[in-house]
């Protein structure tokens, strides 16, 4: 099974760390947007797409590259890193659900993680979470990353 995690990480590496987790369990390459070709990535059999969030939004090099995305045929999941919780109504990878499957990916799954914030005012205390995403985090992405694989 071919599995690329395409991962914006740009503030403290933390959606790096996170896709470095999930990627020895799916035998993944971990790679920017900028280092794969778009049609290698819509011809693997499962994609991961994930960045940070930013102001209640993914990165937008990763969106971007979304768009760019061929038509696609295999499996896709989302995950992110935020200072702040998720809802589960609107999980932070939800936007990108719609454009994935009009390129004709199945999405799988969505991960996200608390992560170390330091947007803004949060910057004059030290940031939120710094210690985050921790072992405990990780251990998630593992395990999440482990059912993605199990259901081939």
């Amino acid at each position: 099974m071919k599995v690329v995690i395409v991962c914006v990480s740009v503030s403290h590496g933390n959606t790096l760390r996170v896709a470095r987790a999930m990627a020895p369990v799916l035998d993944a390459r971990v790679v920017a947007p900028e280092e794969v070709d778009p049609a290698e990535a819509a011809a693997a059999d499962l994609v991961g797409f994930g960045s940070g969030v930013f102001l209640g939004r993914l990165h937008p090099r990763l969106t971007d590259f979304v768009r760019a995305l061929p038509a696609g045929r295999g499996r896709a999941f989302t995950f992110a890193t935020s200072g702040f919780p998720g809802m589960p109504v609107a999980p932070f990878g939800g936007p990108l659900v719609r454009p994935l499957e009009g390129k004709g990916f199945e999405v799988v799954g969505n991960f996200s993680c608390r992560a170390h914030d330091t947007w803004g005012p949060l910057r004059l205390v030290g940031g939120i979470h710094a210690r985050r995403p921790d072992a405990d985090d990780l251990a998630a992405a593992r395990a999440f990353a482990r059912r993605l694989r199990d259901r081939g």
